[in-house]
């Protein structure tokens, strides 16, 4: 594979339909994964559910990119290989998590990503390590007078800042503006705070000379709040965020990797394959879902050895059917 340019490794995670895995939760958010399976959370233990994983049949020609942690990048299976040559010899690209979390605003209930400070030593020791691509997120709450203009431009002016130091690194920098189910507010609401996060955004990049065809965006779809009384269906969803895109996303940005967001594994499917059913973009509408992809293999796995495949095989399936999902392919029949 040719990946001597940015937009080449872009384009090239985003190929043929496959999307990503995202991997890089954090200790305390992988322990509470593990507890809900009733597995201790040592680094023993992560490393064995990740490398069975990144082992599953599949990541190859599903999967173009896995977004690991601090931890997991430089982890070595018991027989030698490290995880990075792992996913590499499945045909996807190492990616890392570089942001360090999130501080309030003020007094505010709304936050800001940190991580800015000694981002530009820390990409070159993971560039060393084998990462082609990195994420950073910010966060955006919908409630009574949020999201602020203030968070708004706080978080996507530092989003901008993040995907400039990357570049300089070599590395793509894959942007993760997530409004927030969380809340009664309608999809109209959504709607309305998303498309405000990504024209800042956009703006905020084109400001400092990010190379947008070397980007890859990570946003929510645009839904109802997860308490909302009346909530959007599958086609609204699909509508309403397509339109937002279109609104606010330059055509040459290649590719468009969702979060799930906290829906379901057959939601997140399901709406992301609506979405490219309605065509009529340019970018690669694709994934890059966490407990969407992760969640079936979880409780198949349930920290025995003895079901890594069935484990690999509950992955592999939803892997599949988010790529089938990301060319408009995907019908509920396939689940069964």
């Amino acid at each position: 594979m040719d990946l001597n340019s940015l937009s080449a490794i872009a384009k090239y995670i985003v190929s043929e339909g496959k999307g990503i895995l995202a991997a890089d939760e954090s200790n305390p958010t992988c322990g509470k994964r593990f507890d809900s399976i009733g597995v201790d959370s040592t680094e023993d233990n992560r490393r064995d559910y990740r490398e069975l994983l990144f082992r599953s049949e599949g990541i190859k020609g599903n999967i173009g990119g896995v977004i690991l942690f601090d931890e997991t990048i430089r982890q070595i299976s018991p027989d030698g290989t490290t995880l990075v040559d792992i996913i590499n010899s499945q045909g996807a690209l190492p990616g890392i998590k570089v942001d360090k979390g999130l501080i309030p605003i003020g007094e505010s209930e709304e936050s800001l990503t940190q991580g800015l400070e000694g981002l530009d030593e820390r990409l070159k020791e993971y560039y060393e390590l084998g990462a082609k691509f990195t994420k950073w997120r910010a966060v955006i709450n919908i409630g009574e007078d949020m999201p602020s203009s203030e968070a708004i431009s706080a978080n996507m002016e530092a989003l901008a800042d993040y995907a400039k130091i990357v570049q300089k690194n070599n590395m793509v920098p894959m942007v993760e503006p997530e409004v927030l189910m969380d809340g009664n507010h309608s999809i109209d609401a959504c709607y309305e705070a998303t498309s405000s996060c990504l024209k800042s955004l956009f703006s905020n990049l084109v400001d400092k000379g990010v190379d947008i065809e070397g980007t890859i965006l990570k946003p929510n779809m645009v839904t109802s709040g997860s308490n909302a009384s009346i909530k959007a269906d599958i086609e609204e969803v699909a509508q309403k965020t397509v339109e937002c895109l279109m609104a606010n996303v330059p055509e040459s940005l290649p590719g468009i990797t969702f979060l799930s967001g906290g829906q379901s594994d057959l939601d997140a499917t399901a709406h992301l394959d609506a979405m490219n059913k309605i065509g009529g973009f340019n970018w690669k509408l694709s994934f890059s879902y966490g407990r969407a992809l992760q969640q079936p293999a979880l409780k198949a796995w349930m920290g025995k050895t003895e079901n890594a495949s069935l484990a690999q095989k509950a992955l592999s399936h939803r892997a599949l059917m988010n790529k089938l999902a990301s060319e408009g392919k995907w019908d509920i029949s396939l689940e069964s």
